[in-house]
């Protein structure tokens, strides 16, 4: 992970419940741990990817449905044996993963209701179909990146400034608007769909553009 924000302490509110109308807009995540009695604690992450009001994105941090810490991802919460590492990219979260010192992992359980939640019972009470989903969202990616760059080179290189110092280029893929839309829209899906199941990666999820 990047550097991590700092980690300012929780208000001790509940955690909100999750509304069907927050599929897209709002993952929860969920860890069990042994507390230091010996306890089964419930620690959860509840993240906004969009942002909040004011349109930051924070991760707060939940034990047994109490507000105990928020963060703006990528974050590290400190909990009994480790930490719960949260970050996102512009399409939800891209991680959420309890991290022990020997530096073994675990993902976080995405809350039942979530779109993540549905999604991973999908790839458990259909695996073919899930496999198909991913294997058609990484195609998507992969055919978008192949026809997209030289278009968006040839964009740049149009701008004056850079046409004077690096010349201009002209991309052999040329493709019409509706099929460009139609591209655009196939990757924001594909794009989701992999964010749904925390998969990313810099080149076909966007941190080429992006800066993550």
């Amino acid at each position: 992970m990047s550097r991590d924000e700092p980690v300012t302490l929780g208000e001790g509110k509940r955690l909100p419940r999750y509304r069907w109308w927050q599929q897209f807009s709002r993952s929860l995540f969920h860890l069990q741990l042994a507390g230091d009695d010996g306890s089964r604690q419930t620690w959860s992450v509840d993240v906004r990817p969009g942002g909040d009001a004011d349109g930051e994105v924070r991760a707060r941090l939940y034990l047994d449905g109490v507000h105990q810490a928020t963060a703006k991802p990528p974050a590290a919460f400190p909990v009994p044996g480790g930490a719960i590492e949260v970050a996102v990219s512009a399409f939800g979260v891209k991680r959420s993963h309890y991290v022990t010192p020997d530096g073994s992992e675990r993902q976080l359980s995405p809350d039942p209701s979530s779109a993540e939640g549905r999604r991973a019972r999908l790839e458990r009470t259909h695996p073919a179909a899930s496999r198909a989903m991913g294997a058609a969202s990484l195609v998507v990616l992969a055919v978008s990146l192949v026809l997209g760059i030289p278009q968006i080179l040839e964009q740049i290189t149009q701008i004056p400034p850079v046409a004077e110092m690096v010349g201009t280029f002209s991309s052999p893929v040329q493709l019409p608007a509706w099929a460009n839309i139609s591209l655009l829209v196939a990757t924001l899906a594909a794009s989701t769909e992999r964010a749904l199941r925390l998969r990313y990666n810099w080149l076909l999820d966007g941190g080429l553009f992006g800066g993550e």
